[in-house]
């Protein structure tokens, strides 16, 4: 590694020089950290969702080719990113070390969620991730990662599971953008709305003043994690649409049925195809949010224009001012919601 270091890893970069760490192919996990930054002990990653799926659907679903081909990504590449994807995901663990000139705040001994990438964040494993068993997005491994100065991470909170903060940490950017974007009154769809980003987002539109919250899922099985009897006083969505959010005629006419077209449409599914659907089911003027990872966006860009569908369109980067404090009250004030993550996160 570099004597100099730049707030944001520039020097961590290995291939190809002069880019930035997450376009670039390979970066320096050595352990030694520069004055600017902090190395954690890692104990445990959070794959992202359309990263885990492309990893089950190439590997038919093995664990053992699972594990072997995400180890083989972390020790080629310093990092974790998917080549196919080209997502990563995020981390848990104790900070180890923090460098003088550190402006994270953390210091040794401290249980931390990072809040960005693992496809920015240097990364190497030690136990050749011998505790997963490929069945989760959620991998208990030994190990440990760099942040930089320009870096973002949160202590993790004492009233929650490990394994349930970095399930809401990990999307917590989707429910704060639609709590930004949602006006009182609004007709709010959420395409995806049994996931973890997507029943955040649902209850960050409730919690907005959405007048009406269409939830579109693909099955029936995940229609009925929606329908929780516990909190029939206060449901998630007003109505569920069953439907594949690939077919955008299809999709569109039973979102109609249910009180659309949406004012705001949350697009949370990790599967892709789903553009033109999102777009057709949205009114003229209203606004289209992409959270997945899935998403073509020149697809999102040329489907508009070939549908004359005047809408305003947004790329959920993951970061929002005061993101995990606001998804984690979410999960501590709507049971629905923490009943489902937790269901997800114990499957």
């Amino acid at each position: 590694m570099n004597t100099s270091s730049s707030p944001l890893g520039l020097h961590r970069v290995i291939e190809p020089p002069g880019v930035l760490p997450q376009a670039a192919w390979r970066l320096d996990a050595s352990p030694p950290i520069a004055p600017d930054e902090v190395r954690i002990r890692v104990d445990r990653l959070n794959l992202d969702a359309a990263s885990y799926r492309q990893l089950r659907e190439a590997y038919s679903a093995d664990p053992d080719k699972i594990r072997r081909a995400v180890l083989d990504i972390i020790t080629t590449r310093g990092k974790m990113q998917n080549p196919v994807t080209g997502s990563g995901g995020m981390l848990t663990g104790h900070v180890e070390e923090a460098g003088p000139q550190s402006p994270l705040g953390l210091t040794p001994g401290q249980r931390i969620a990072t809040l960005v990438s693992l496809t920015l964040t240097p990364l190497q494993i030690t136990d050749g991730l011998r505790k997963w068993d490929g069945q989760s997005e959620q991998v208990p491994c030994e190990g440990h990662a760099i942040l930089f100065a320009r870096s973002i991470a949160a202590v993790l909170p004492d009233d929650l599971s490990t394994e349930l903060s970095l399930a809401v940490m990990d999307v917590c950017g989707a429910p704060a953008l639609t709590s930004r974007v949602v006006k009182r009154g609004a007709v709010v769809l959420v395409v995806g709305a049994a996931g973890k980003s997507g029943s955040l987002s649902a209850a960050a539109a409730r919690q907005a003043g959405a007048a009406r919250v269409i939830g579109v899922v693909p099955t029936e099985k995940e229609a009925a994690l929606l329908r929780n009897p516990a909190t029939a006083q206060s449901p998630l969505v007003d109505e569920i649409v069953i439907a594949d959010a690939r077919d955008p005629v299809g999709l569109a006419e039973k979102v109609e049925a249910a009180g659309g077209p949406a004012d705001v449409t949350v697009v949370c599914v990790d599967v892709a195809g789903c553009e033109g659907g999102a777009i057709l089911s949205t009114k003229q003027g209203g606004t289209v949010i992409f959270f997945s990872m899935a998403t073509s966006f020149s697809a999102a860009a040329l489907g508009a224009e070939g549908l004359a569908a005047d809408v305003t369109m947004l790329v959920g980067n993951g970061y929002v001012p005061g993101h995990a404090d606001f998804a984690l009250d979410l999960i501590r004030t709507t049971p629905s919601v923490r009943q489902l993550f937790e269901r997800r996160v114990t499957s």
